[in-house]
């Protein structure tokens, strides 16, 4: 008896939830530094919440609602999670402190009340007069179906789902939510693994959507052990300049919709707004008569739109050159100033290179190539690109323009904003094309070379 009560020590690394049965000062998965943690155990299991048993039933005895969704009437979100929230799903919010996830998740759970959908929402850092005042602030509709609670323990959490059978819940974070059975600190890794697990398999086995804002670490991943991510059906990500109105919400994992689909937002006092248009906003403000300037036409998830790259090449006053980039990634940068100096002969080893992607957008679409080499060979050169001419194409280590997807979607958006010329890859227009317009020309190119010609 005394054996299966006996406690055993373990240390936990907080960053990758790598464990180790003494204290390591860097931890050998992640490489984090100071992150291990004494943690108790017992040998004894943790309760589990109380389920009904549920047996196997046969594929084609399942019936499926393609079009049930709870639909919260804020478009950019609604779309991001590819038409709504899914009954019985699990949902993972994360991002910087302050960035808006509480205001984005109270607006949801007030526009979900308003359709009639019992939502109860746990604060686990404000009161509920707290929660409140934020509620009036951001609306001053009449909420019937709109619950709010301050609770940290999870087993009172728990029960309060068991009695109320809401049909969403909001849990606001899960890092301050613990387990009394657990020894370790609320917001360790044994905690938010634990809590998670059992909210949700409470969420499935009830058919509960639920929603979990979670922080995230000072390298932008979620703090926790990685576990979380893989529990849940859906990750986004709330992104944005601290500085900046603007916000972006990101799927990185949908099981349900398509991943990489972004949302945009505005922060005002009145809570967060939709940007219906995003393209119009990121190129409002841009400069004309001024080189190193380039318009591309993106894809995230299934939406286009255009963005505005900058690029600032200036001779480098220090033994190193830097190669600065805000909003793309810079071992990409890196390559690409690379293919220039070699293939284009474009002296940038005494350079510093910076690269700026305007709004706060962070690009992964490989069609941004051809923007950041011309924006970069246009601050070098001095040389304006012409205001109408929008470009896209993946560059390949021999400056070769590879072709890219979603062509049409492209030109569309393009087209829409009133540009007069695209760059687009040679090989995409082998495939006979289905867009014509008189008002936007298409100049086909095969490399950065030839790319280069259409600057002044």
């Amino acid at each position: 008896m005394l054996n299966k009560l006996k406690k055993k020590i373990i240390f936990v690394c907080q960053e990758c939830g790598g464990e180790s049965p003494r204290w390591l000062g860097k931890c050998p998965n992640c490489s984090a530094w100071n992150s291990f943690v004494e943690e108790s155990t017992s040998s004894s299991k943790t309760k589990r919440a109380k389920t009904e048993r549920q047996e196997p039933v046969l594929l084609t005895e399942v019936s499926v609602d393609d079009d049930q969704r709870y639909v919260t009437d804020i478009r950019e979100l609604d779309n991001v999670l590819g038409g709504g929230i899914v009954p019985g799903s699990v949902c993972l919010i994360g991002g910087d402190p302050g960035i808006g996830k509480s205001t984005l998740s109270l607006q949801m759970a007030c526009a979900l009340s308003l359709r009639g959908h019992k939502t109860l929402y746990v604060s686990g850092e404000e009161s509920v007069k707290q929660t409140g005042l934020r509620a009036k602030r951001l609306t001053s509709d009449h909420h019937d179906s709109l619950y709010l609670v301050s609770e940290l323990d999870l087993d009172t959490i728990e029960d309060i789902i068991q009695k109320m059978r809401p049909d969403i819940v909001i849990i606001d974070s899960i890092q301050v939510i613990y387990k009394a059975d657990l020894p370790s600190s609320p917001g360790s890794v044994s905690q938010v693994r634990e809590c998670s697990s059992i909210l949700t398999h409470l969420a499935k086995s009830r058919n509960i959507s639920l929603i979990i804002i979670g922080h995230v670490t000072k390298e932008g991943m979620l703090a926790g052990p990685r576990v979380l991510e893989h529990i849940v059906d859906t990750v986004l990500y709330f992104e944005g300049e601290r500085y900046s109105t603007y916000r972006i919400l990101r799927a990185t994992k949908n099981r349900f919709g398509a991943t990489n689909e972004i949302g945009v937002f505005e922060m005002t006092s009145a809570g967060l707004v939709e940007v219906p248009n995003p393209s119009e906003i990121f190129l409002s403000e841009r400069p004309q008569d001024t080189s190193g300037s380039v318009v591309v036409p993106i894809i995230e998830g299934t939406r286009p739109f255009l963005v505005e790259i900058q690029g600032l090449v200036s001779r480098s006053s220090f033994g190193m050159v830097r190669q600065k980039a805000q909003g793309f990634d810079a071992n990409r940068l890196a390559l690409l100033i690379a293919v220039l100096e070699k293939r284009l002969q474009l002296n940038l080893q005494d350079q510093d290179v910076f690269l700026n992607v305007v709004g706060g957008v962070r690009v992964m679409d490989p069609a941004a190539d051809l923007g950041v080499a011309l924006a970069i060979a246009s601050a070098y050169l001095d040389k304006q690109i012409p205001f109408e001419l929008v470009v896209f194409g993946e560059i390949g280590l021999s400056a070769e323009i590879r072709s890219v997807s979603q062509i049409i979607s492209r030109l569309k958006e393009a087209e829409k904003l009133g540009f007069k010329r695209c760059l687009v890859p040679k090989n995409n227009l082998k495939t006979e094309i289905e867009f014509k317009s008189n008002d936007l020309e298409i100049v086909p190119v095969s490399s950065v070379k030839e790319a280069l010609e259409h600057i002044r």
